[in-house]
């Protein structure tokens, strides 16, 4: 199965509306963010999201599969940071490697911009992400005890960091 990788631009407003729905719809749970505060976005929002910060999204017959964004961090002590956000692969292509491709592609343009740092959140309900962080070499420095509010319940966050300079 072939995914190719793309970063979007001002044009890719509809793909990237497309996926980033798919994905707060298909796993609300994963998400901190709803479909609905999405949707409710006027369309310069949707475009300043696409361009403010890169987006990636992961093409599998020219049909978006997956996506993930990276928001660096702003004071000048610490840029050198950044958070990866909106990480979702369609669930047929779970395990087909998109997720790394995703992730391998978000690393190298960190890298490029002097990134030295990803971090992330993720739910400690989150087995399959977690342990996928795990694997590409992300590590546990905390957690957030009821991170989130899902279905009425606090729900703790994971928070990992990984190194992506030598």
């Amino acid at each position: 199965m072939t995914v190719s990788i793309r970063l979007l631009g001002p044009n890719d407003i509809e793909t990237f509306r497309r996926i980033r729905l798919e994905a707060l719809r298909t796993e609300p749970d994963s998400f901190a963010s709803s479909a609905e505060d999405w949707e409710k976005l006027p369309e310069d929002e949707w475009r300043r999201r696409v361009t403010d910060n890169p987006v990636f999204v992961a093409f599998h017959a020219d049909e978006p599969v997956g996506i993930m964004g990276l928001l660096r961090q702003r004071a000048s002590k610490m840029v050198h940071r950044a958070t990866v956000v909106m990480v979702y692969v369609h669930r047929g292509l779970r395990g087909s490697g998109a997720a790394r491709l995703l992730l391998s592609a978000v690393a190298d343009y960190a890298r490029s911009e002097g990134i030295r740092q990803l971090e992330l959140s993720v739910s400690a309900e989150n087995a399959a992400a977690i342990a996928f962080y795990r694997r590409e070499r992300f590590e546990v420095v905390g957690r957030i005890p009821g991170g989130c509010i899902r279905n009425g319940r606090e729900v703790d966050d994971i928070i990992m960091v990984r190194r992506i300079v030598d």
